[in-house]
């Protein structure tokens, strides 16, 4: 299903068809600020496996982060940050960065690695704000798998439903996508460090 949301409007039926999807268990492709994404409700683990076939390889913690509404509800999956970090992600968030926090309990161990992380989003975008708002719990998400042979279908919703559209659920039509992934910041040191470099992040 391909659907075309409004992206900076989105119409309320059309987003209870995404959160209909969401709630039984679908994956779905989506805009965020930075590329299109592809993910699934954190109550529905059964799903990953479809995602990572999808990517072409197995992906337990390295590609897969949380989006949260929130930084409220980002709090709910990390331990308690220190004054520094949470000032510097307020400052950042919403928008086109993934912070790696120390993961507490109620992350599942299949996202945490050995070093126990993980990968949080707030992202800055109306359709996934909404979308995140009415779900109620994070989505886990991941990029679409990059084709050097055929990079312009990364950010067409239109090519990405042509490629992808019989493999997941739906596929919303936000208008055009970016180029440029999200950037990496590891807060789980005594400084933040920048893992993949992106959009400058405001680090004091």
């Amino acid at each position: 299903m391909l659907l075309k949301i409004h992206p900076d409007t989105p119409q309320d039926r059309l987003i209870q068809t995404v959160i209909l999807a969401l709630e039984k268990g679908g994956v779905i492709i989506y805009p965020t600020d930075s590329v299109y994404g592809m993910g699934c409700s954190i109550e529905f683990l059964s799903s990953v496996p479809i995602m990572e076939r999808i990517k072409g390889y197995y992906t337990p913690s390295t590609r897969l982060s949380f989006l949260c509404h929130d930084l409220s509800q980002l709090s709910n999956y990390c331990r308690p940050l220190n004054n520094n970090v949470f000032r510097m992600m307020k400052k950042n968030l919403p928008g086109p960065f993934t912070f790696l926090l120390k993961a507490n309990n109620l992350v599942p161990k299949l996202f945490q690695g050995k070093k126990r992380t993980v990968g949080i989003r707030v992202p800055d975008h109306p359709i996934l704000q909404v979308i995140l708002k009415e779900l109620g719990v994070p989505i886990i998400s991941t990029s679409l798998p990059w084709d050097e042979d055929e990079p312009g279908y990364s950010f067409d919703p239109g090519l990405i439903y042509e490629r992808f559209g019989q493999q997941v659920d739906l596929v919303i039509d936000g208008g055009p996508g970016g180029l440029d992934p999200s950037a990496i910041i590891d807060c789980t040191g005594t400084e933040p460090e920048i893992l993949r470099e992106g959009p400058k992040p405001l680090l004091t």
